[in-house]
């Protein structure tokens, strides 16, 4: 009998838990109840040449990360400069049976080179580097072998930030926990144990953009040659605690946080990341741990700044200069603006090993998305947002 009823608890348990694990409800108004419920009912995807109006096969939310394998999931819609709703859904380890929860951090993969932005243009506006001048005037532990491919042109911080630098190395693959780390120096060189070729120049700077983490990752080092203290620390100090973005970190590992806090990383084919998620030196391009509550404070906070009304890190004048497209028509100093019918935006999308992501921030209005996925597998991403932007016309 007490083995019966033991059993029928933990039906119960495994039943809620089901339930649960698809969404952690905050308490909302009805009229935002019934939009979430309308997003969650609306993905689609859009062919490059699909009219607006075009009819569209939708599918809900659970349908979707089923179908493309995906295990946790969390988002964060903003309107008119605040959050309106944040919700979670899924694993945050399938096999602990952990629940995302708004709280959970995901790896920001490239996200981070946003936030990297910030940070760099905070030590232009403080007066301690120019954004124009050779990056070698700067960097003291390193300095990059300029070679015939840079055609005798100089790179500057600019260039670094908007992918315009002529710069190897697009993207970084991380390390299994508890492999040997290489050294920023080594990175940048292409030195063991570093699993990445060496930055160096493929083209003349300031020709074309052409995304480089290499080059984001050189900002890192001129960060801490600057300031004297380690980038986690720098970026802590001066951009994440200011945006009010309290649960991320930059630290590598992520010290300090619990292991219940991270999302586990995993395949395509839902196989776990070997020691559940990378170790990336590459803090600067990839290695921001956070969640979509704290991106959509930086979301706020730029727009805030661009219309004038706030300044916790950057002044107007230097939010502007950051959303401006510096060579072409899209990439502008750590973010990219698209335009899509009237509505003009600023965002960037990520991919480490085992997690994918994306935000977008309107330069006017106030309204955002930020969506983070634990899976290699992103496509659910712009199908979510899409349905955000039908249900809030965007």
């Amino acid at each position: 009998m007490k083995k019966h009823i033991f059993s029928t608890i933990l039906g119960i348990i495994a039943i809620i838990n089901v339930s649960y694990v698809y969404a952690q409800n905050a308490t909302y108004s009805k009229e935002v109840q019934a939009k979430i419920k309308q997003v969650e009912e609306n993905l689609f995807s859009l062919k490059p040449n699909d009219k607006p109006d075009a009819p569209k096969q939708k599918w809900t939310i659970k349908e979707r990360m089923s179908q493309h394998g995906v295990y946790g999931l969390s988002i964060a819609v903003i309107k008119d400069y605040k959050i309106e709703w944040v919700k979670a859904y899924g694993w945050a380890d399938a096999e602990e049976k952990r629940p995302v929860t708004t709280v959970t951090l995901f790896q920001a993969a490239s996200l981070s080179k946003s936030l990297n932005a910030v940070g760099v243009l905070k030590l232009v506006q403080d007066k301690k580097i120019m954004l124009n001048a050779d990056i070698n005037t700067y960097l003291t532990s390193w300095k990059f072998p300029y070679d015939a491919a840079s055609k005798g042109k100089k790179i500057n911080i600019a260039n670094l930030l908007s992918h315009s630098a002529g710069l190897t190395v697009h993207g970084f693959a991380g390390y299994e926990r508890g492999d040997k780390l290489p050294t920023i120096l080594e990175i940048l060189d292409g030195k063991k144990p570093a699993n990445s070729a060496a930055v160096r120049s493929e083209f003349e700077p300031g020709l074309k953009a052409e995304y480089s983490g290499g080059g984001t990752t050189i900002s890192q080092l001129m960060v801490m040659d600057i300031t004297k203290v380690p980038y986690a620390q720098y970026m802590w100090n001066n951009v994440l605690k200011p945006l009010g973005m309290l649960n991320s970190t930059y630290a590598q590992p992520p010290v300090g946080k619990k292991p219940n806090q991270l999302a586990t990383g995993y395949k395509e084919n839902k196989d776990e990341i070997k020691g559940k998620y990378h170790i990336y030196p590459e803090q600067a391009a990839a290695g921001l741990w956070t969640n979509p509550t704290d991106l959509s404070h930086y979301i706020i906070e730029t727009q805030l700044s661009l219309a004038g009304k706030s300044n916790k890190v950057l002044s107007q004048a230097m939010t502007k200069l950051r959303l401006t497209p510096y060579l072409d028509e899209n990439a502008a100093l750590g973010v990219f603006i698209t335009q899509r019918g009237s509505t003009k935006t600023f965002g960037h999308g990520g991919g480490n090993e085992g997690f994918r992501c994306q935000y977008y921030g309107s330069l006017e209005g106030g309204s955002g998305v930020v969506v983070m996925v634990n899976s290699d597998n992103g496509e659910i991403l712009q199908e979510l947002i899409n349905s955000v932007g039908l249900v809030y016309h965007w």
